[in-house]
């Protein structure tokens, strides 16, 4: 009689424990399915945000925040007829219309103007020691620039590193870089960071249709808040966008100059942001790409 209770207790351990494993693999067998779908959907959004931007380029000569890629919402919308129990939401972002931060030598009063936004909070001689720390950061040498620094300074940090000397990859490197608080890159609910604004990529040109106020502002010091809000009137009301220089037709700006070889009209690289959605999971997929003479490249890819 004990033997026997033991044998059907072993046996009542083993099938429960066979029991649990095989709910195991089912559950992981059918979170690879799932993972696997939404993989998709969020590629699916992806590409079809490469064909929009494809398409822009046949149509127009010029970018403007009034075309088909910069409303997320209407080309996402019809996304869910596209699957059985999934969707995709996508948002392009224009980063011709930000500023090129490893151009710092040629666009230094630019970058200037733009640290030195309120919205930043940082005074005349903080604005000067970030660049002196950016311009050593980015320059090849290992001389250090006034308040600047150079691998001596980063190898006495918490955990050393050195000096990258070359341009930034990515923009988040610049959270390595002496003065650069998380803060002031990534900002707080009331105001963004200088991420929002910022951009690795770009021959340093900017794409005055796009740019955000804060941009436009940063063109020139003879800009001011209310001339920027009008250029946001004017911009939005117009079809025709193609001249770089609309910017003088703004009531009160026919004075006003920005230097030509700072502004244009078109954009060469976005960031396209495709989240695929299905039941409560989300996969969500970022690229950098560069769209020239209608051809389209990737330059960087991540999955989330």
């Amino acid at each position: 009689m004990i033997l026997t209770i033991m044998i059907i207790s072993l046996i009542v351990v083993l099938t429960l424990d066979f029991n649990v494993s095989m709910r195991t693999y089912l559950f992981s067998s059918v979170n690879l399915k799932d993972g696997i779908k939404l993989g998709c959907i969020a590629r699916s959004g992806f590409n079809y945000a490469l064909a929009v931007l494809h398409e822009d380029a046949l149509e127009s000569d010029f970018d403007s925040l009034q075309e088909d890629w910069a409303y997320s919402k209407v080309i996402s919308s019809n996304s869910d007829v596209m699957f059985e129990d999934g969707r995709f939401k996508i948002q392009i972002k224009d980063h011709s219309g930000r500023i090129q931060i490893n151009k710092l030598d040629n666009r230094k009063d630019l970058i200037t103007r733009f640290l030195s936004s309120e919205q930043f909070d940082l005074d005349p001689e903080e604005v000067s020691m970030l660049l002196d720390a950016l311009k050593d950061w980015i320059d090849s040498d290992s001389e250090i620039t006034g308040f600047g620094a150079e691998s001596d300074y980063y190898q006495k940090m918490e955990r050393p590193y050195s000096c990258k000397n070359a341009p930034l990859e990515f923009l988040e490197e610049l959270l390595r870089v002496k003065g650069v608080t998380r803060k002031l890159f990534f900002g707080t609910k009331e105001n963004p960071g200088i991420s929002n604004y910022l951009t690795t990529h770009g021959d340093g040109k900017i794409n005055i249709n796009t740019a955000d106020p804060l941009v436009l502002r940063a063109l020139s010091d003879q800009i001011n808040r209310e001339m920027v809000e009008k250029m946001l009137a004017y911009r939005e009301g117009k079809k025709d966008l193609k001249d770089p220089k609309w910017y003088q037709k703004v009531p009160g700006m026919s004075h006003v100059t920005i230097d030509p070889e700072l502004v244009i009209t078109t954009s060469t690289h976005f960031e396209i942001i495709s989240e695929g959605f299905k039941e409560s999971m989300i996969k969500l997929i970022t690229g950098i790409v560069e769209r020239s003479k209608g051809a389209l490249r990737i330059l960087s890819w991540k999955i989330e």
